[in-house]
């Protein structure tokens, strides 16, 4: 199953690597990445491949956002796709 995570946020040191570090920790395979910062806001977009996933995503990457004070969210990709096709 393929899934979006989007990290949205105050730019600081680490971020790509702390989601990084979840995505290997719970066995999350990165496919690809965009990220950019507008001003001082941090923002990221991620698919990965959670089909060999390890843990309860959702809730580790939640945990993760708030330990960054950032929105970090998981969302399928049919789902996301099908918010975002007119």
């Amino acid at each position: 199953m393929k899934a979006v995570i989007t990290v949205i946020g105050q730019d600081t040191v680490g971020v790509v690597a702390k989601v990084s570090a979840v995505c290997a920790e719970l066995n999350i395979n990165i496919e690809d990445v965009s990220q950019s910062i507008m001003q001082d806001m941090f923002c990221m977009i991620m698919l990965v491949d959670l089909s060999k996933a390890n843990a309860e995503v959702r809730d580790r990457f939640a945990a993760l956002g708030k330990e960054m004070k950032m929105q970090v969210t998981v969302t399928r990709q049919e789902v996301f796709d099908a918010m975002h096709t007119i």
